[in-house]
């Protein structure tokens, strides 16, 4: 097959933030990484958006422990998160050096897929996450949003 059908899971990071307010633990997610590792999924989006916030606020979760535990047991399976742009995983823009800074460590804790969109469809609020991705080495999904 020249161009065979990828698919990408959203359990881990979209599931749960639609489901249950994004209050799914670390811990929580262990026992059943490795057996969706198996499924062989082209990725597995497991990070970003209000994932990250929450963590922090509500959760006492750590979300760079959250990547560096999922990705031995997601080790077949490249791991995707959701990036807004110059906003990252906040709520407004950050510096150019902040995003850099932010993009690599994001790769060296384990995301290989980049899910990169601007609300507002500006692109230039693209460029920096863009470079910096390729800086990497890692694979950019670009995204535009209609309503």
């Amino acid at each position: 097959m020249t161009n065979p059908l990828k698919i990408t899971d959203l359990t881990l990071r979209d599931g749960h933030q639609s489901l249950i307010a994004t209050r799914m633990r670390t811990d929580e997610m262990k026992g059943i990484a490795s057996e969706m590792n198996k499924v062989g999924f082209w990725s597995m989006e497991v990070w970003g958006g209000a994932t990250f916030d929450v963590m922090i606020r509500y959760l006492d979760d750590d979300p760079w422990e959250r990547l560096r535990v999922l990705k031995p047991l997601l080790c077949d399976t490249p791991l995707r998160m959701l990036l807004r742009g110059q906003s990252l995983v906040g709520y407004r823009p950050y510096s150019d050096d902040v995003v850099c800074a932010f993009v690599h460590h994001a790769a060296q804790c384990g995301i290989d897929v980049f899910l990169v969109f601007d609300p507002l469809n500006d692109e230039r609020n693209l460029l920096t996450a863009f470079k910096a991705i390729r800086e990497t080495g890692k694979h950019i999904h670009a995204q535009l949003l209609y309503a």
